[in-house]
C-alpha cells in the first residue's frame, strides 16, 4: 500500500510526517521543506518560502491535509473551498498551484484564470458557464479583475454566473464539489463587482484566507 506521508521528487524521497497505516500525522516543518523544493522545481530557483507567509501556509496546509482540529481553531470549514485574497504579487497563485502537491491522493483542482473564462464566454456564450457548472474541482485565479463578458452584443458578468452555478452544485452534491479562488479584491470590492446575491453565496462557498494588506510584491 502507498504511504501518503512520503513523496518522491527528482529521485529524492520527502517525508511529510508519519503514517500509522490509516492516518498521516503531518509535520508542518517537513511540509515546508517539501514545498520549498517543489516550488523551486515549478517556479525556478528563486522561489522560496517567506517567513512572513508561514502563518498563512499553516492555515492552508491544515485545510488541505484536513486537520480538523487546527481548521476549527482557525474558523475554517473543510467542506468549503478556499478564497485566498491579498495584494498583487504576494504569491497567491503560486501557493494555490503548489499546495495541490502536498496531498497527491486527493482529487486535484484545475487552476484557471478568470479572464480566460470570460474570453471563452465571448466566443461560445452561455455554454462556457454551463461547462464550469460541472463536478470538476476548480481554482479560479484573479477573481474580480476579469473584463465583463459580451456575446452577440449582450453583456454578462460571467464569473458571477459561474459562481452561482458552482453554489447550486455545492448544495446539490452535499458539499462534495470544491471551488477555490484567488483575488486581489476585498469583500466590499467583490460585492461591488458581483452584487449582494453572489457575495452572500460566496460566503457559503468559501473560507476566506487573507494575506496581510501590507504583504510585499514578491515578483520585484
Amino acid at each position: 500500500m502507498d504511504n501518503p506521508s512520503k513523496i518522491i521528487e527528482g529521485g529524492v524521497e520527502f517525508s511529510l510526517g508519519n503514517f500509522d497505516g490509516k492516518n498521516v500525522l503531518y509535520d508542518f516543518p517537513k511540509i515546508l521543506i517539501y514545498l520549498d523544493v517543489k516550488g523551486k522545481l515549478l517556479f525556478g530557483k528563486n522561489f522560496r518560502i517567506h517567513d512572513e507567509d508561514k502563518d498563512i501556509l499553516l492555515k492552508l496546509c491544515s485545510y488541505f491535509i484536513k486537520d480538523r482540529e487546527n481548521c476549527s481553531s482557525y474558523g475554517i470549514d473543510i467542506d468549503k473551498g478556499i478564497l485566498l485574497s491579498g495584494p498583487v504579487g504576494c504569491g497567491k497563485t503560486s501557493l494555490m498551484r503548489l499546495l495541490r502537491y502536498v496531498v497527491p491522493l486527493q482529487r486535484p483542482y484545475e487552476l484557471i484564470p478568470c479572464r480566460n473564462i470570460t474570453f471563452g464566454f465571448n466566443h461560445l456564450g452561455y455554454k462556457t458557464i454551463e461547462e464550469f457548472g460541472n463536478t470538476k474541482f476548480y481554482c479560479f485565479d484573479d477573481l474580480g479583475i476579469e473584463p465583463i463578458g459580451r456575446h452577440y452584443g449582450k453583456d454578462c458578468n460571467v464569473m458571477g454566473e459561474v459562481l452561482l452555478s458552482r453554489y447550486e452544485l455545492y448544495l446539490k452534491t452535499k458539499q462534495k464539489v470544491k471551488t477555490h479562488a484567488t483575488t486581489n479584491l476585498n469583500a466590499e470590492e467583490l460585492e461591488e463587482r458581483y452584487g449582494n446575491r453572489v457575495r452572500s453565496r460566496m460566503r457559503e462557498l468559501f473560507n476566506l484566507v487573507a494575506f496581510d494588506k501590507e504583504a510585499g510584491d514578491k515578483r520585484k
